[in-house]
């Protein structure tokens, strides 16, 4: 059992940058791989970023690629997604979860734990 907690959302203007973080508890963090989704209002949840167990691959959608990047620390339980050049589009509820039953790293299906989300609105 994974229990996760997302944080660092907020407004910020278009160009700028936050850094999403996500404090995992439980058992056997470090075995698993981690993602990031988000969902904006309308939408479906989409698959943003992806880091496996060590930290060594990581897996980017499309429009994340240069400007998002997915980091982990296992001594500290934590997942973090450093989002920079923000634009309006990225506005959306922002997810971590834990890849617990598939190994496809982008399939929502794969992830089975799931955090509560947080907000990130940007603003043109």
């Amino acid at each position: 059992q994974v229990q996760l907690v997302e944080s660092g959302g907020g407004v910020v203007q278009a160009g700028g940058s936050l850094r999403l973080s996500c404090a995992a508890s439980g058992r056997s963090f470090s075995s698993y791989g981690m993602g990031w989704f988000r969902q904006a209002p309308g939408k479906e949840r989409e698959f943003v970023a992806a880091i496996n167990w060590s930290g060594g691959t990581t897996d980017y959608t499309d429009s994340a690629k240069g400007r998002f990047t997915i980091s982990r620390d296992n001594a500290k339980n934590t997942v973090s997604l450093q989002m920079n050049s923000l634009k309006p589009e990225d506005t959306a509820v922002y997810y971590c979860a834990a890849r617990s039953r598939g190994i496809s790293v982008s399939a929502h299906s794969s992830y089975g734990y799931w955090g509560q989300g947080t907000q990130v609105t940007v603003s043109s």
